[in-house]
């Protein structure tokens, strides 16, 4: 086991996994405060659908600091340029202050890009046209893709549609605009992660208890503020899943029940993407711990072999 001094944690898992509450135990443990790694939790007035849970960061011990939640109004393009500068802005105050970073969250790819210092681009987010580049043939996307930028072309993950979608996005922008990549002087970071671990079947039933919790806390009047706020259809439909099932029950789409089925089964779908994503953080470098059931005493095991600065 690499046993060089870590000066960030990491706490990455499927979504449902208890990730949340084990860093909060670590934080109040380790003198740490929270770095979300959610794609949707930056935004303003999504709390039940985006699962921020902000209750539980105030626990009979005391409040635990948390970063890079309800940042952003809805209406604001916040890309994954945006969370890497706001990241390690937030890495340096907390360490500033003698205390530990801990990244909580399960956008995989958020927690990629701050660890291993992505180059990723300044470029807006433009919903209409990712729209019309989404309905294309991969296959055609990726032609129009190499004729515009053979460089980007090569160090695309051709594999996925979503990210080719984005690559073209990209190169089309950057043939009217200078694109900046990546960020001056990042923080030196020396990672230990963590990722929770649970049984499909224990998984799946994590799930379905909370989305039934969701739904009777009010998710879908959530959802209908948040359309009759005004905002953009389709970037509503980008906020996730939550959103777009509530979305199709408030127009008359589905029943509750379809409602209800249909994104139960998408969760679960999403959550095995999830953990593929994560697997394949190992195979791309990044050593990864992993925690059965996001126990607390296990974690801290772990945690023992490292010494943090």
């Amino acid at each position: 086991m690499n046993r060089q001094r870590k000066n960030i944690l990491v706490i990455c898992g499927p979504t449902a996994s208890g990730k949340t509450h084990l860093g909060i135990e670590l934080a109040q443990a380790l003198n740490g405060e929270i770095i979300s790694a959610d794609s949707r939790q930056v935004y303003r007035t999504m709390d039940i659908g985006a699962g921020k849970d902000i209750a539980e960061f105030t626990t009979t011990k005391g409040a635990v600091l948390y970063h890079l939640i309800d940042i952003v109004d809805p209406d604001r393009i916040y890309t994954l340029y945006h969370y890497q500068r706001d990241c390690y802005l937030a890495i340096e105050d907390i360490q500033n202050r003698c205390r530990l970073p801990i990244i909580v969250g399960g956008t995989g790819l958020y927690i990629e890009a701050v660890l291993k210092h992505y180059k990723t681009p300044n470029v807006p987010e433009d919903v209409s046209l990712r729209k019309k580049l989404t309905e294309r043939d991969k296959d055609d996307l990726l032609k129009e893709l190499f004729n515009l930028d053979p460089v980007l072309f090569a160090r695309t993950d051709r594999s996925s549609k979503k990210r080719v979608v984005r690559a073209v996005e990209i190169a089309l922008f950057s043939q009217k605009t200078p694109v900046e990549w990546g960020h001056p002087n990042p923080p030196t970071l020396h990672p230990l992660v963590l990722c929770v671990r649970w049984d499909r079947k224990e998984l799946r039933h994590r799930i379905t208890e909370r989305l039934r919790n969701r739904l009777d806390e009010g998710m879908i009047e959530e959802a209908q503020r948040i359309l009759a706020s005004g905002i953009d259809r389709d970037r509503y439909e980008m906020f996730g899943l939550e959103y777009k099932y509530a979305g199709k029950f408030i127009d008359g789409e589905l029943t509750r029940e379809q409602m209800f089925h249909q994104l139960e089964i998408a969760i679960h779908q999403f959550a095995k993407r999830q953990e593929t994503y994560f697997r394949g953080m190992a195979r791309r470098g990044i050593a990864i711990q992993y925690i059965p059931k996001a126990d607390f005493k296990r974690a801290m095991q772990i945690i023992s072999h490292f010494m943090f600065t």
